[in-house]
């Protein structure tokens, strides 16, 4: 996905009326042309667009978190639907088994035997996972193997 992309969206759900996809896809656009400005290119590639999204996604995970915490059930619902908007549009996460398999290819590649080697580990994962594993699953599964 980039930036042309994402303004086509834009343009599609305003004239379909959709205005939480509008919304989403409005502040998507925003974090991506911020990026692009902090990395001084003149467009970010697929990598970088998907970080932007992961990042979005973090925070309305982290708001719907709050919002439950602080009984707004009315804003949960909405953040809700918005983190549903943007998830249709992620890759399709790793299955659990696909990661187990990465992490330990990875830590006889690197030759790991410690938390010392977690660091190595960890950059191969991110490598061959490609922002399709969350990275709090793929972390603990290292530390579970490396303890």
């Amino acid at each position: 996905m980039n930036e042309k992309i994402i303004t086509t969206e834009i343009n599609a759900a305003l004239k379909s009326g959709d205005k939480v996809k509008v919304s989403v896809f409005r502040m998507l656009l925003s974090d991506v042309k911020n990026l692009r400005i902090e990395k001084r290119v003149k467009e970010l590639d697929e990598k970088d667009t998907l970080t932007a999204m992961k990042k979005m996604v973090k925070r309305y995970k982290d708001s719907i978190e709050q919002f439950k915490q602080a009984g707004r059930d009315d804003l949960v619902e909405k953040e809700t639907g918005e983190l549903d908007v943007l998830l249709a549009y992620m890759p399709k996460e790793m299955s659990e088994d696909e990661i187990k398999r990465i992490v330990d290819e990875a830590i006889d590649e690197v030759g790991a035997k410690t938390m010392a080697d977690m660091g190595s580990v960890m950059k191969i994962i991110q490598e061959r996972t490609s922002g399709r594993a969350d990275g709090k699953i793929v972390s603990q599964m290292v530390k579970d193997k490396l303890i």
